[in-house]
Parts: C-alpha cells; structure tokens; sequence
C-alpha cells in the first residue's frame, strides 16, 4: 500500500518559441517542465514513475480527466534529490497531439500533471499517483508557469449504505505471484429482504465492470434515484448483485489467470467468490450463481463462464470485446501484417460512429497509449490495448508482457500472436465443443449493437456462425443483433437482473 501523506512536488513551466506548426521534435515550440520535490515530501517518493503532462481548452474538465496535448516521461535515473526538466522536444518525451498547434492557438489553456508511480495498478488516475492542482495560461515567449503536485489520489470509497456491503481481502495467490501483497476488492448491493430473512441463500449475481472499471460501480446505482426506488421497493427480484473490481499491474485483468497479471481467475474463484458467498450466506448447490457485464466486462462473463463452465450458471454478456481474434476489431492478428494498415493499404479504424464514419485510428489511439506506458510504449499504458496485451500475451524477456504488435510501425508478431490463442473464446469452444458444450447449455445470452463503436460486433458475428453450426448438443446460446445500435446500447442492470432473477427461478 501507498503512503497517503501529502507529497510536494513543485512544478515550473517555461513555454518559448511560437513559430509554425511543424513535424520534428527539434522545430517544436519548446515547452519544458521543471519538477522538483520538497525535501519533507523524499521519503514518499517512488522513485522510477512516470510523468504525465496534460494540456486542453475544453470547459470545466480537468485536463487528466478531458485533455487535448498529453505528454509523457519516466525519468529513470531522478531520485528527487535533484530537479528534472522535462522538454517536450527531447527524444525521450513522447506527445501525442500536435503541440505546436495548440500552442499557437491564442486562447488560454488548462494544464495539469500526474506522477503515475502505483505498481499495482496499470492506470494514472488512481489511488497512491501524485497530481497537481489545474492551471491556467495563454502561451507565449516569457510565459512562465508553476505547478505543484500536492494531492495524492486518494482509495475508492463505497457508499455508507446498509444494503451496500464492501469485501476487501489480500489474495494470497496474487501476493505470492507479485512478491508483494496484492488485494481483491467487491461491493455487494444486497435485496430489500435480505435483513428479513436471516440465513437464506438467495441468488447471487457477479457484474463485471467496463474497461478499469472498479467496485465503487455501485455508488452509481445507490444514486440512482430510478433504480434505487425500483431496488427498494420490494418488486424487485430478490438477488444478490455483487460489483467486481479489475485492478491490475497492467490495467484491467479481465479476471482470468494470465502470464503478466498472475493467477486472477484462481484468486476470483478460489479466494474472493468463496469470501463474499460466505458472507452472504449463499449455498454453492442452489446453481444460482450468475455473471453480467458489457463491454470489457461483456467479455469477462463470457469468458469466465466458458472457462469455469460448472462453476458458473449463465452469463449475460453485451457489447464483449473481441471474442475471437481473427477479427480482432477489423483485425486478423494470425494473418496481417499489420494493426495499423489494412490488407487493403488503408488505416485500420479503431472506433466509429453508428453511420460508419471513422473516429479514431488503431495508429492514434496507440500513439496516444505509447505516451502513458512507462518505457515509451503501451505496454505499461493501463489502457485498451495495453490490458489486453498483458492477458492475452506471454512474458518477454524482459520480464514485461511482450508486444504483439510493433507500438511505432503497427506489424504484427505472429509468433506472440499465435500465442493469444489460449484467450480466442471461439477457437477455445471449437476445439473442445465435444466436453464444452453440453456443460454450457442454457448459459450464455449475448447482444451487441450491428454498429458497435468498437467494431466488436464483427468478431461476436463469427462465433454466432459457429455455435449455429454446432451439433452434439446444438448450441442454445442466445445472440442477439439491433441494427443500427452503437456500443453497449441497450445495456441496463434492471432489464439484467429481471433476466437472472427468471433463470433462477422467480423473484
């Protein structure tokens, strides 16, 4: 755990040099940072973080939270003893954003930093990372700016709530994994009869959140107002929701077992499930143990229910990531040569609106990932495409997740990519339908948007074709398509927990 007293990390801006927007980093308005750390403040230092620098003209966001310029550094060697000054047109400072651009521009704007320094989480805005106050200029020749980082960013907390009920326990098979301790975290919405009915096992429902989602998901339903009345009224099915936490070294761990992130199924299934049913009084042999979620967490309960078939009794998943790898977005991983140019000579999308036009290129978001990894890839980013390479890849050399894709040019390892395999839920169900089958029947319900954002519903569309082709049992899976429907669309926790509460019998 991450000392929590305050930490002082001053911070000094120089901007010079307005000329014209250009391409090297040599001809870039020179824009450098001098951070330095009060001597009070050394001992809560970690040394070997990474800082980020972000920069925005949009309305009342802070910038780490909305931002248009963001740059990165990990100054390996600064020990706080000294000061270090980071120069966005230094090789080792990576941006993604055109700066001379924003810079140029005549309206003042917003700025701010984070020191991501929390081993054990991939992200930057989370709990033990350091962050300034936001600051406001307009850029020019003697522009001179200061900023101190003198908050950390404190834990999660869960709503003070009687039917809310938070489970926080050290996972001993991650601990041992890491050498150092590492914690399981949940949040457990409880039925309005619960206090009523001492001892009785109702059904129990496992959510997993969207990407990096974490267990304070069921502040949002307690807030809710709509969905607090129904869940309070007594009309409401009578289950056990429980909110998962996907905290990893390397962003979100998708809750399975991984070469990178550790044994995270077997810590879910053996260590955290076991706690939260034992408080709750919930009996394994009642078979009422379901999952939810949608997007990354549409992808977690699918994948959880096929790689634990009889432990778990159904998963509703919506809008899952990838769930097969020869279309990995628009992505053949096995036969591409490349993420970021199509076979057809065009820049691969990475998102889209629900009319088709393109968002976002694999080759933006991945510069933009390159910025927050801590050696100037997404390896260490937090983010999408950095989660998914730690759980789906092996170990590298180095002892980081090796990278199945080149993070400058976009071509593709085939030899790693052979290797996500293990993870290829369609392939996985191919090659074992024989056993996996008859164990998952009346178990998974799935629907996407046909215009999903992601471009996900394109990989859901290729296993729909294989289950339906299935015999010895004929798969009863049932998928679903709106037309028309972007990402997660037509997700709710009420329409999901009426559909759990009539598998399980009644409500």
């Amino acid at each position: 755990m991450l000392g929590m007293n305050k930490l002082f990390i001053a911070v000094m801006i120089f901007a010079s040099g307005a000329g014209s927007v250009v391409s090297t980093a040599q001809e870039l308005p020179e824009l450098k940072v001098k951070v330095s750390v009060s001597p009070e403040m050394k001992a809560s230092f970690i040394k070997g973080g990474r800082i980020i620098l972000y920069l925005t003209r949009q309305a009342n966001k802070e910038p780490r939270n909305g931002f248009d310029i963001v740059s990165g550094v990990t100054p390996h060697h600064w020990d706080s003893a000294t000061d270090f000054v980071l120069d966005t047109r230094n090789k080792e400072v990576i941006s993604a954003g055109t700066i001379g651009e924003f810079l140029n521009a005549a309206e003042p704007f917003s700025f701010q930093v984070v020191y991501k320094q929390n081993q054990d989480d991939g992200q930057e805005n989370v709990p033990g990372n350091l962050m300034s106050e936001v600051g406001s200029a307009k850029y020019g020749a003697k522009t001179s700016l200061s900023l101190t980082l003198n908050r950390v960013i404190p834990p999660f907390e869960i709503v003070s709530h009687k039917f809310v009920k938070p489970v926080v326990i050290q996972s001993k098979c991650l601990s041992e994994f890491s050498g150092r301790p590492r914690y399981l975290r949940a949040s457990v919405l409880l039925p309005s009869s619960y206090f009523d009915t001492p001892g009785k096992s109702y059904p129990i429902c496992y959510r997993a959140p969207g990407l990096n989602g974490r267990y304070d998901g069921v502040n949002g339903m307690i807030a809710n107002k709509e969905f607090s009345d129904w869940w309070f009224s007594g009309k409401a099915p009578q289950i056990v929701y429980v909110f998962l936490d996907s905290q990893g070294p390397y962003g979100d761990t998708y809750q399975v077992d991984s070469e990178n992130n550790g044994p995270c199924g077997r810590a879910l299934t053996e260590e955290l499930i076991p706690e939260i049913e034992k408080r709750v009084h919930y009996k394994a042999e009642s078979g009422k143990r379901f999952l939810a979620g949608a997007s990354t967490g549409g992808w977690v309960v699918l994948g959880l229910q096929i790689f634990y078939p009889d432990f778990f009794n159904g998963a509703w998943s919506y809008s899952p990531d990838p769930v097969e790898f020869e279309h990995y977005g628009l992505i053949d991983i096995y036969h591409d040569e490349s993420a970021f140019i199509s076979r057809h000579g065009y820049l691969q999308p990475e998102s889209r609106g629900i009319y088709g036009d393109m968002k976002w290129t694999m080759k933006e978001c991945i510069e933009e990932e390159n910025v927050f990894g801590g050696n100037n890839n997404y390896t260490m980013s937090g983010r999408q495409f950095g989660a998914y390479n730690a759980v789906f890849g092996p170990k590298g050399k180095d002892g980081l997740p090796a990278l199945m894709f080149d993070p400058i040019t976009g071509k593709i390892d085939h030899t790693i990519a052979a290797q996500w395999e293990r993870y290829d839920l369609k392939k996985i169900l191919e090659k074992n339908w024989a056993t996996l089958g008859p164990r998952l029947q009346g178990k998974i319900w799935i629907w996407t948007g046909d215009m999903d954002g992601l471009l996900s519903n394109v990989a859901t569309r290729f296993l729909k074709a294989f289950l339906d082709k299935t015999e010895n049992p004929k798969s009863d899976a049932k998928i679903s398509f709106t037309p028309m429907a972007g990402h997660c669309q037509e997700w709710s926790d009420k329409a999901v927990v009426e559909m759990v509460a009539e598998k399980a019998g009644g409500r």
